[in-house]
């Protein structure tokens, strides 16, 4: 049997009763050249009569169960290692593709010929609104040829999702790339994905929708936590090792850790109260330790908050951000 071209591996995680949605929207697609690999871990969220049952009525889709808990990443790694297509996508239960969102990626990579790495684009929808993905600028100014992606550094300041890129299931091999455990697993492998191809290049088209209803990451492992965060990046900075000449990339890197630093900080409900001023201090360090030589912190509120976390100032962080909101709710804005 001829081997698909793309398979998308799906967590079987389902806390809020999206995966069939999900599911549906892959099985719908105008492209048929593509397996959909269900993975269901022993989590209480995971639904694994809903993968086989999927794989019952769909020739397209396999069911894998694994005998624990394990998480998001180990439930990736185990659905990657079953696929048989000459790309990898890894969605969740709580993505939608729309009807043509495979078809314009086959007809991209026709043009471009294989490439290791294809990124595309996507949107949020929350509270009744659709929203422009972060790297939505960054795609556009790519262009259309293929690139490698050194030649690219400012696209490692992209948001590290694994869910918005193709992966070559070659490349994914010969780098023997697999998602770490904890939290917020995806940032190494989709830097090590982009630091290791060869050649990559960007469709600046929205083809995933993302419906989450919180927007706190999703579950992992147990033991697990929101100080994960530290780790991951960690790993990434280790691939830069040895390597100073690579300073745009550095720099593009270091600029991506800081800002989703200061995005989970500032998420509600995502660093509980008792602990914002250790993940505070841990931010500041990893900020003094990564900084490239020569950095420019950017400009306006953001470059304040840069310059605050750089001081480790965690009580006057907290009184800037009270005066911020206090300033908006005088003024009406939102």
């Amino acid at each position: 049997m001829p081997s698909p071209l793309i398979s998308v591996v799906v967590p079987a995680y389902d806390q809020h009763k999206q995966l069939a949605e999900c599911l549906d929207s892959v099985l719908a697609q105008s492209l048929d050249d593509v397996e959909v690999i269900v993975v269901a871990d022993r989590s209480p969220e995971s639904d694994g009569d809903l993968a086989e049952a999927y794989a019952a009525r769909h020739p397209r889709v396999s069911a894998l169960r694994l005998n624990a808990a394990v998480g998001v990443g180990v439930c990736r790694n185990a659905g990657a290692a079953r696929a048989r297509g000459e790309y990898l996508l890894f969605l969740d239960a709580d993505h939608l593709l729309p009807r043509d969102g495979l078809r314009v990626l086959a007809d991209r990579l026709r043009g471009t010929g294989p490439v290791d790495v294809l990124l595309f684009g996507h949107s949020r929808h929350h509270g009744g609104r659709d929203w422009p993905g972060a790297a939505e600028a960054l795609l556009a100014a790519a262009g259309p040829e293929p690139f490698a992606p050194f030649d690219r550094p400012e696209l490692l300041g992209a948001p590290p999702l694994i869910w918005d890129r193709l992966v070559r299931r070659g490349h994914w091999e010969e780098l023997a790339l697999a998602f770490p455990d904890g939290r917020y697993e995806e940032v190494p492998v989709v830097h090590a994905a982009m630091l290791g191809a060869r050649t990559a290049a960007v469709l600046p088209r929205e083809c995933v929708q993302l419906r989450r209803r919180e927007t706190v990451h999703p579950s992992s492992g147990p033991g697990s936590s929101v100080f994960d965060l530290f780790d991951q990046y960690e790993r990434s900075f280790a691939l830069l090792e040895d390597q100073p000449h690579l300073y745009a990339v550095r720099d593009a890197l270091f600029v991506r850790m800081v800002r989703h630093y200061l995005f989970v900080f500032d998420l509600a409900g995502c660093v509980p109260r008792a602990e914002r001023p250790q993940f505070f201090h841990r931010a500041a360090e990893h900020h003094r330790r990564f900084l490239p030589p020569g950095h420019r912190k950017p400009g306006g509120r953001e470059g304040i908050k840069f310059a605050l976390l750089a001081g480790g100032a965690y009580p006057a962080f907290e009184v800037a951000k009270l005066s911020h909101i206090a300033k908006g709710t005088l003024t009406g804005r939102r």
